[in-house]
Order: structure tokens, then sequence, then C-alpha cells
């Protein structure tokens, strides 16, 4: 029973830890990005990289979200006989919440990975440590150009998938199920407001701070060896996903 008791309070006090480091990384990170953000340069190489090399999966899994939505919106909408609000569905189904998550959760698989890979392998191989021994900061010149970056790519990204999703879903209501496509537009018109498209868009930002906090986290700290590299990539994408869903509900709770 001692030893359970023991067991239960190394891992409370080790989560604990977990939690702090992680607090002070991310205000480092945002000091860091107020005071020496880092050349420009250095910015637009992580955009290109977070934000156009994600463009094709984001269209992509933005298409056929949409087509998705458009045939279970209409086969759902078509019992109560209301489905030219099949658009409504469609866009504030994409706008509201699958946008932003989706998006997230494809750059989080494909850059918030590699983020966390490139970042482990420097520090296993010393590069980090040569930085800090000429008295350079880390964060100018790693961790702040993918803040920035991740924080501008993410509402972007956002939009090209809300608007490829709703002419995914226009693709098969109207010219595969004919729905009405004034009816389609113009319902999508009158229900869609403002709110709607900025709560996305304060979505899509701050999911754009977890990628890039949780990857440089997980990269910076990363354990000796290819075994710590692959064991801090794993963890830096299940643990942004799980933050993104979570951080996700809290958002539409008090967004609403």
């Amino acid at each position: 029973m001692t030893g359970l008791v023991q067991a239960i309070g190394r891992q409370g006090l080790s989560f604990t830890q977990e939690l702090g480091r992680m607090g002070q990384f991310l205000l480092h990170a945002f000091y860091s990005m107020l005071r020496q953000p880092g050349r420009p340069l250095h910015i637009l190489k992580q955009i290109r990289f977070i934000g156009a090399r994600s463009l094709f999966v984001i269209v992509l899994t933005a298409g056929f979200t949409g087509m998705v939505l458009g045939l279970q919106g209409y086969y759902t909408l078509a019992k109560f006989g209301s489905e030219g609000m099949l658009g409504t569905a469609v866009a504030l189904s994409l706008i509201r919440e699958l946008g932003p998550v989706l998006s997230a959760l494809m750059v989080t698989g494909r850059a918030g990975s590699a983020i966390a890979a490139e970042i482990g392998i420097m520090r296993i191989s010393e590069q980090i440590d040569a930085l800090e021994t000429m008295a350079l900061d880390p964060y100018k010149y790693l961790i702040s150009p993918k803040f920035i970056a991740a924080m501008i790519s993410m509402p972007l990204l956002c939009a090209i998938f809300d608007v490829v999703g709703i002419y995914g879903g226009w693709l098969v209501g109207v010219k595969l199920l004919g729905v009405n496509p004034g009816a389609y537009f113009t319902e999508m018109y009158r229900s869609v407001e403002w709110k709607d498209v900025w709560s996305g868009f304060v979505k899509s930002y701050s999911f754009g701070i977890i990628i890039a906090w949780v990857s440089c986290y997980k990269g910076y700290y990363a354990g000796h060896g290819a075994e710590g590299v692959s064991k801090a990539t794993t963890e830096s994408v299940v643990l942004t996903s799980v933050l993104i869903l979570v951080w996700d509900y809290f958002l539409t709770s008090v967004l609403l």
C-alpha cells in the first residue's frame, strides 16, 4: 500500500513539474517573440514550411470533408423536407468546428511532427548547446519564428479549408443530388454571421499556438538518441491532438 501511494505521489509530482516547465517554456517563447522575434527571412521560411507545404493536404481533406457533409446532410434534411438548408448546415459545420479542428490536426501530423523531430535532432546533436555556448538565444533562432509562422499560417489555412469544404458540399448537394443552387448559397448567406467566422478564426489562431508550443517543447527537451527523438515526436503529435480537441470544447462553450 505504501509503495502504491509513493508511486502515485511520484507521478503527481512529475506531472506537476512537466506542466510547470511547459508553462515556463510558453512564457519564454512569448517574451522572445516580443523582444527578438527573429529575422524576417527565417519567419518566411517557416511560413512556407508550415503553411504553403500543408496546402495540398488541407485542400484534399477539406474537399472530401465538404462532400461527406453534403451527402450526409442532404439525407438527414430530406427527412424533414429541408433540403434547401443544406448550404447552411455545411457552412456552419465547417466554419464553426470542422474547419479549425481538422486543419489543425492535419498541420499537426504534417508540420508539428517535423518541427519536434527537427528540434529534437538539434538537441541530441548538441547544436542547441552550441548556440547557448556562443551566448546566442535558441528561442530567437529556433522557437520564435515557428510560433509566429504558426499563428499566421493557421487562420489562412482554416479559411482555405472552409471555402474548399463549402464548394465540396455544393458539388455533391447541387450537382449530384439536385439541390437548388440558389437555395444553397442564399440560405448560407442568411444564416452565417460574422460571429461564426470570427469564432472559427479565434480557434485556428489558438490552435496554431498549441501546435508550435507542444511541438517545439517536446523537441527542445527530447531525450538522448534516436529513441528520444522518436518518443518526443510521437508525444508531440498525440498531446497536440488531444489539447486541440480539449481546447476546442472550452472555446466553443465560451464563444457560443
